[in-house]
């Protein structure tokens, strides 16, 4: 799958990966390989992915869209940063 995270100024993330949890208006939802067609609305809160080769990155939005259709993601947000460790 392909997943790409964007605010209005850039691209945050580009890339492959195997899956997605995003939070969405009710309640986080996780998108694999095949996953049916959505768009839907998201609540502030923490997007986890795990690339293709296994690594998980998380970001933090502070709301916005994702559309999924033929394993393209795609994830809209005003406001997108790294959560610190």
């Amino acid at each position: 799958m392909h997943l790409e995270i964007l605010t209005p100024d850039k691209t945050v993330f580009s890339g492959r990966i195997k899956s997605v949890t995003v939070p969405g208006s009710k309640g986080p939802f996780t998108v694999l390989i095949n996953h049916a067609p959505i768009i839907s609305t998201l609540e502030a809160g923490e997007i986890n992915l795990q690339t293709e080769k296994g690594d998980d990155i998380f970001f933090l939005i502070n709301g916005g869209m994702i559309e999924v259709n033929n394993n393209k993601i795609m994830v809209l947000s005003e406001k997108v940063s790294i959560p610190e460790l």
